[in-house]
């Protein structure tokens, strides 16, 4: 069993950095949303189900060193956290009830190709980028092109704002350049950019990062050095450990009843597929995070040739 849980040391974060003479800090990568979102495209974020998120996606200031000890701790294996208390990750649970995306659907994929991406551009958005490479749009052209929206604008004007401002939600904070809105894609992306992150040579993480942490004047007496930062996780006992903090009802009186209908898709063992990505959802290592008691789970999937896949 050991051997089939940790496979990857010999090119793991964990293992290179007692030998580094510099301590590796992540770049990590987001962009928050540059003001709320107008309430003339309230109706159409709300019906698309990112209503929720352009509220919360703004203001999201990150902890690089935080997040660079959390990815020491991080297995590709199991997609889990392994701390001296036990095993824990980022569920469908949290993506739900923080960014409020839905998390049961069809898996993300499907063509990627078109003979003219300036044509489907133009067809959703009614403007074309003058670079527009293989379907990819910048987002600080989408920025500059699309005006907020004022009482004189017509439906179809406010409906392309809309298509605007979710792609800059999807594409600079949630999955970076990918376009859809299930909430099981953004985790699969997430968990792809920190599988990545574990080897050594890499020095760059994106993904939904808030989703790891995000930085409050609540947690001002967070440690400052990374070194420390290790010895906080490391001395972290069970009884300290939160492992349902959704049930504090501080916490649980801000959740939309709506959010809490379907708690059993939180905790399924299912395969996250976004595209080329594909990245296991291992709840059954955390089930201490969702109330239940923690079986002895068993050996992970082995994904090793999925991960060796992208878009390209």
């Amino acid at each position: 069993m050991a051997r089939e849980l940790i496979r990857f040391d010999d090119k793991h974060i964990s293992v290179e950095q007692m030998q580094m003479s510099v301590d590796r800090i992540l770049q990590c990568y987001t962009r928050n949303m540059t003001g709320p979102p107008s309430p003339l495209i309230e109706d159409y974020l709300r019906e698309t189900g990112f209503w929720h998120v352009a509220m919360i996606g703004r203001g999201c200031k990150l902890d690089p060193k935080l997040i660079s000890a959390l990815i020491e701790r991080w297995r590709p294996e199991t997609h889990t956290f392994h701390l001296p208390c036990g095993e824990c990750t980022i569920t469908l649970e949290d993506v739900h009830l923080q960014l409020g995306l839905p998390v049961d659907g069809d898996a993300v994929t499907g063509s990627v190709h078109s003979a003219d991406w300036g044509a489907v551009c133009y067809e959703l958005l009614g403007a074309t980028p003058d670079n527009i490479n293989g379907g990819r749009i910048k987002m600080g052209w989408l920025r500059d092109t699309f005006l907020e929206p004022n009482d004189g604008s017509t439906e179809l004007e406010k409906i392309r704002y809309a298509r605007a401002y979710i792609l800059q939600i999807t594409g600079g904070y949630l999955m970076l350049d990918l376009s859809r809105n299930l909430g099981s894609a953004v985790l699969a992306t997430l968990y792809r950019e920190m599988c990545g992150a574990t080897r050594p040579n890499k020095v760059k993480i994106r993904g939904c990062l808030s989703l790891l942490w995000n930085h409050s004047a609540s947690y001002a007496r967070l440690p400052t050095c990374l070194e420390d930062i290790r010895l906080l996780l490391e001395q972290r006992s069970e009884a300290q450990f939160q492992w349902t903090p959704y049930e504090d009802p501080a916490i649980r009186a801000v959740i939309p009843d709506e959010y809490l209908q379907n708690p059993n898709a939180w905790h399924v063992k299912v395969p996250l597929v976004n595209f080329a990505i594909v990245e296991m959802h291992q709840s059954d290592k955390v089930l201490r995070q969702f109330g239940f008691r923690q079986p002895i789970p068993l050996a992970p999937e082995v994904l090793d040739d999925h991960h060796k896949i992208d878009l390209r």
